[in-house]
């Protein structure tokens, strides 16, 4: 008597494996990014929704918390100290950002043209501004921008110029901090457009100078398009950067760091919530300002990311 087997039975555990492969695979990259997640949510969205939720409250950190809704926005868009510092963020921001992405776009080409003999050197040097501690970087710097012993002061001196006191006027203090900015972030941004130059084919840039193309029609027509995406990048991140700007102001003015001055000509937001929550102990009113300078980086990397993204790379 002979018995056959179900071709079921040899079926199924292929099924099942290849249902569990198809699923392992779909389940596994959510696995990989899941500890990202976890710890944005504890130490990035909860802290977010909680200065959310503290902006509510008149709330005293050793006394009671008074639910007073929107009072603290109100208080805050009729604050003039709020907007000067508002206004002293996007100066500094602007002063520093511009320059800054400009500079870094020309020594990327020249670097990747350049037949330099310690090509890796000056490659590497991009760094060192970057990996500088920001208190040595501002307290250099403030030292060269010093009214009566400043280095920039002397060279102005020579030329007849009076000594300036950068600090006491409001374009000279955003001027010296934006300078400060510049320095430290204009060669890690260099690496990043080098980085991206370089994955473009020599052939390109030889078939342009075939064709009669000279350095700066390579540079607007080849480099800036093959740069646009990293661009986009630089942009939105300088963006974030630049608005929460606190350490050069913090350290620049000895007599009062929280308010950059006693005119505050350079407090910037994270000064005026830093002076406002930890110094007066308003965390109602800091969150409040919290809030409100949250909005604003928003804002304006949308409206960055939109702006940029819509200048199309050149064919042809």
């Amino acid at each position: 008597m002979t018995t056959t087997l179900s071709p079921s039975r040899g079926v199924m555990p292929e099924a099942e494996a290849r249902v569990r492969q198809s699923l392992a695979e779909r389940v596994a990259p959510y696995a990989y990014i899941a500890p990202f997640f976890l710890l944005f949510a504890v130490f990035g969205l909860v802290p977010l929704l909680f200065t959310f939720y503290v902006a509510l409250f008149d709330w005293n950190p050793i006394g009671e918390h008074v639910f007073i809704g929107f009072d603290n926005f109100t208080r805050l868009f009729g604050d003039t100290r709020f907007w000067d510092a508002a206004w002293n963020t996007i100066s500094i921001w602007l002063l520093s950002t511009v320059p800054q992405l400009l500079i870094a776009l020309v020594l990327a080409h020249l670097l990747n043209h350049a037949r330099l003999r310690l090509a890796v050197f000056f490659r590497m040097s991009m760094l060192v501004p970057y990996i500088t501690s920001v208190a040595a970087t501002t307290v250099v710097f403030a030292q060269m921008f010093d009214r009566d012993y400043g280095l920039l002061n002397w060279l102005l001196g020579l030329f007849g110029v009076g000594p300036i006191d950068f600090l006491q006027s409001g374009w000279g203090s955003h001027t010296m901090i934006a300078v400060m900015v510049t320095w430290r972030w204009f060669g890690y941004t260099t690496l990043l457009y080098l980085a991206s130059l370089q994955a473009v084919p020599r052939t390109i840039y030889e078939a342009a100078s075939v064709d009669g193309a000279g350095a700066w029609k390579q540079f607007r027509h080849i480099s800036v398009p093959s740069l646009r995406p990293v661009i986009v990048f630089t942009i939105v991140t300088s963006t974030i950067g630049g608005l929460q700007i606190f350490t050069e102001p913090l350290l620049v003015s000895n007599t009062s760091p929280l308010t950059c001055g006693p005119a505050r000509h350079c407090q910037t937001l994270t000064l005026f919530l830093y002076e406002q929550g930890f110094g007066q102990f308003q965390f109602g009113y800091g969150s409040a300002i919290g809030v409100a300078l949250f909005v604003l980086i928003i804002a304006v990397a949308t409206l960055n990311y939109v702006l940029s993204t819509r200048i199309r790379p050149e064919r042809g």
